[in-house]
């Protein structure tokens, strides 16, 4: 039977991709948790399933985060899902769609190696409704909120899934690693929320540390980065386009009077292989 993957990383944040045609076992919870972790299995931020049989959409995604869970979006998932699909020959334009929970994300490629590429990833919504969050409808921008002993101002925002974004004065990994978990599964946030904690630099940079929902710790996200930008626009920081600067690398965050977004950064191949017949028993258990 078949077990292939094949492996990249987006700014450090490193996925696996498993093709339907080249693997014959279900990704259950179990075995996506087993396949991502670092010390049993290969070692993953998460894994791009696909492309999945779709007459309509020939390149559809589900992407799940290393906890079992699926994600609604994961902007550096679709860059490397993207350069998969070209590396395998299943594009030929450098202009394509990708198909992922029912959205077609506009996807470019930038240069002849396929490491630059950019992508329609989405519309920022804020309202309290679409992220969710909970309360009164409304849009969360700069609102206070109490965690865990400490006063912040959050600005909550989706693009597919939810993200809660806190300007601080010295964004740090100790930070997002202590208060991160916290306001994850806090209660106004019925469905978890992304945590980033940023910095405006400039009217065109910020920086930020991810606490990602589902993974934990990460250093770099697509669809972080461009909550980070859309939150640093919408409070007046910054001006479009943002460079947004996250411990893994940058990418380039770019939003229109309708907050559409482009994102635009880096892709590399790291490896391709074939389970072994060990770890091939235990999948499904």
């Amino acid at each position: 039977m078949k077990a292939d993957f094949y492996k990249y990383q987006a700014l450090g944040n490193d996925m696996i991709v498993i093709d339907p045609t080249s693997f014959d076992f279900v990704l259950t919870p179990a075995t996506i948790r087993l396949i991502c972790n670092r010390h049993f299995g290969a070692g993953a931020d998460g894994i791009c399933y696909g492309p999945l049989p779709d007459a309509e959409h020939p390149h559809k995604l589900r992407f799940f985060n290393p906890d079992g869970s699926e994600a609604g979006k994961s902007g550096n998932g679709l860059r490397i899902f993207a350069r998969y699909l070209w590396d395998q020959g299943y594009v030929s334009s450098q202009n394509f769609e990708i198909w992922m929970n029912g959205t077609a994300i506009k996807t470019t490629i930038e240069d002849k190696a396929a490491r630059t590429i950019a992508m329609t990833i989405g519309r920022l919504s804020f309202f309290s409704r679409d992220i969710p969050a909970g309360g009164p409808e409304r849009e969360v921008v700069e609102e206070t909120m109490f965690f865990d002993g400490n006063n912040y101002l959050v600005t909550a925002v989706t693009i597919g899934n939810p993200h809660c974004v806190i300007f601080v004065n010295q964004p740090s990994a100790t930070l997002a690693k202590t208060m991160g978990p916290v306001i994850e599964v806090d209660s106004r946030f019925p469905k978890r929320t992304n945590v980033q904690f940023a910095r405006a630099l400039d009217r065109h940079a910020i920086e930020i540390e991810i606490w990602e929902r589902g993974a934990g710790y990460t250093l770099a996200s697509g669809t972080s980065a461009s909550a980070a930008a859309g939150a640093a626009i919408k409070t007046g920081r910054c001006d479009s386009p943002v460079e947004v600067r996250m411990p893994g690398g940058a990418v380039r965050v770019a939003i229109d009077e309708n907050w559409q977004v482009t994102l635009t950064g880096n892709v590399e191949a790291v490896c391709e292989g074939r389970f072994a017949t060990d770890m091939v028993e235990r999948f499904g258990l």
